[in-house]
């Protein structure tokens, strides 16, 4: 199961972030349009869907000279990011 929140931070990620979650993500990405923290400690797992939409909305806030914080990845999470050369995209802490 897939939830997202907004909170005071800002985005929270948790369960399975897969293909039929994206167009429910999109609806609060679509929203942001400022630099966000992106909290994913409770995510287990973020297929290329996820991933793109993340990027989109990067792409999006960098035109506007914000950006995407990523935090609290797992270690998993972290080497799927590493494996496609998004880490030298995002701020990852």
């Amino acid at each position: 199961m897939f939830e997202i929140r907004r909170c005071e931070e800002g985005i929270v990620l948790s369960g399975r972030f897969d293909a039929s979650q994206v167009e429910r993500a999109r609806e609060v990405f679509d929203e942001v349009t400022e630099a966000c923290l992106v909290d994913f400690e409770a995510l287990s797992y973020i297929s290329s869907g996820g991933l793109g939409l993340l990027l989109g909305t990067e792409k999006r806030l960098r035109e506007k000279g914000q950006q995407l914080t990523l935090k609290h990845m797992s270690s998993h999470i972290r080497e799927v990011f590493q494996y496609a050369g998004l880490d030298m995209i995002f701020r990852i802490e």
